[in-house]
């Protein structure tokens, strides 16, 4: 039975709040670098057993299980990097700016345990340019790590051989596309940030042709309470097949607004009342944004869900959408998807709020943002923001909101990268779930300087 709230150990924001956790000093008072050594006794195979019977599933939006993703790397390669993806850009997400600057120290350590198991040399932690607080946290952390020997330095390690990891950190100029993995990868090197095809996947051919393994900073922030009590106990604090704690970062209109590390499978219900307080003003709830701004809004009456991966894509009720006669959409290619965990970015919306304005500003967002690599990004996601301006203003015309929905549909499974689903899908669900009041917005007025579509 997983743990409850009331007695969940806080294994990654342990240190929130406590000052002086950011040095090494403070760090390794409270316990840093202490899981290396029993680590290092290990044969680097046997770390990733452990974690694969953690069930650390990834966090920083896929789920996708972090041991399965380490056992990708060919064998015997050579060289291998591990890189970190701290360039946290979703719209309403702010986990790992907080882990980064209170215990950076940790995900040093995560960083290392990962490069030990995988036989990396030398890792990459690529961080989000506007995070200027957090990067001097980081650096000087990375300067006290290798004057202290963890970086840097050879470590005695199983079967009598030894182990020494360089860690770069790398500022990357505010992107929201670099956050996809293979984008981020290009940037690295130097390129515009551009996602790659795939196959070949970054694990076979990543940055500079060389096998590598892409981690979230919160994924990498809990292997080493994995290595010190065990990938069983870690799985038993969590859902049977997503393991551990769950970081949330609640913003909009509650009472508690804050970042919170909380049991695997939390009632969405539970969030939003008891941990944040309730809505503000005793209002009521109109809908919550589950994880960050790509995910398809949830209503009301479905938020009787886990904050669990797996729960999140098949127990919301999303109908599929009709997108021309005879021909539906269901959001997620066939699957009960409704809406995702994503990235933890949980946005609650009162009865107050304006959802064709939240529309506009999702669209506006993705179009900004699109990196014009694909055609039905580049071209849908500035018509989509165009459609729902109009919208938003008051000055829809009749058939916008069908309109709206084919040019999602058009998009989503149609680009290289996910950012195409990210647009699409929210606007599919607004559409669906919020259908009336988009539709209250279309006036037979001619066109305004707005501009048409």
């Amino acid at each position: 039975m997983p743990v409850t709230r009331a007695d969940m150990p806080k294994l990654v924001l342990c240190n929130m709040g406590v000052e002086g956790q950011n040095t090494l000093a403070g760090a390794t008072a409270r316990g840093a670098y202490s899981r290396i050594a029993k680590a290092l006794a290990m044969a680097p195979a046997a770390v990733t057993d452990e974690v694969k019977k953690s069930n650390l599933r990834g966090r920083g939006g896929a789920g996708f299980p972090t041991g399965l993703k380490w056992t990708f790397i060919p064998k015997g390669a050579q060289t291998v990097y591990l890189v970190v993806n701290a360039d946290e850009s979703e719209p309403g997400t702010c986990k790992d700016r907080e882990i980064l600057f209170w215990d950076p120290h940790l995900v040093i350590e995560g960083i290392f345990l990962a490069s030990y198991a995988l036989g990396c040399r030398h890792a990459y932690l690529y961080i989000r340019g506007e995070m200027m607080r957090e990067h001097h946290v980081l650096q000087r952390a990375v300067a006290e790590a290798y004057k202290a020997g963890w970086l840097g330095r050879d470590h005695a390690c199983a079967g009598g051989g030894s182990f020494k990891l360089d860690l770069t950190v790398h500022r990357g100029a505010g992107a929201y596309i670099c956050g996809e993995e293979t984008a981020l990868l290009n940037s690295l090197e130097g390129r515009r940030g551009w996602p790659r095809l795939k196959p070949p996947f970054p694990a076979v051919k990543g940055v500079w042709g060389q096998p590598t393994i892409v981690n979230n900073v919160e994924t990498l922030a809990n292997v080493p309470a994995i290595i010190e009590k065990g990938g069983e106990w870690f799985a038993g604090l969590g859902t049977p097949k997503s393991g551990g704690t769950r970081i949330l970062g609640i913003s909009g209109h509650v009472n508690k607004p804050g970042v919170y590390e909380l049991p695997m499978g939390i009632p969405l219900r539970e969030v939003i009342y008891d941990v944040c307080g309730g809505i503000r003003g005793g209002r009521a709830l109109k809908g919550v944004i589950p994880g960050g701004s790509s995910m398809p809004i949830l209503t009301p009456d479905e938020i009787d869900v886990p904050m669990e991966f797996d729960a999140l894509m098949t127990d919301a009720r999303i109908k599929p959408v009709e997108i021309r006669p005879g021909v539906k959409l269901d959001i997620g290619g066939g699957k009960q998807l409704r809406t995702m965990a994503g990235s933890g970015g949980v946005m609650v919306m009162d009865e107050t709020t304006d959802m064709a304005m939240v529309c506009w500003r999702i669209m506006k967002f993705y179009a900004h943002e699109s990196c014009g690599q694909c055609t039905p990004c580049r071209e849908g996601t500035g018509w989509l923001e165009r459609v729902t301006r109009r919208l938003a203003h008051g000055e829809g015309r009749p058939g916008d909101v069908e309109l709206a929905e084919s040019i999602a549909s058009g998009i989503a499974g149609n680009t290289i990268c996910p950012l195409g689903d990210a647009a699409a899908w929210p606007m599919l669900a607004f559409a669906t779930k919020f259908r009336a009041e988009l539709q209250s917005k279309i006036t037979a007025a001619p066109a305004t300087a707005h501009g048409a579509a």
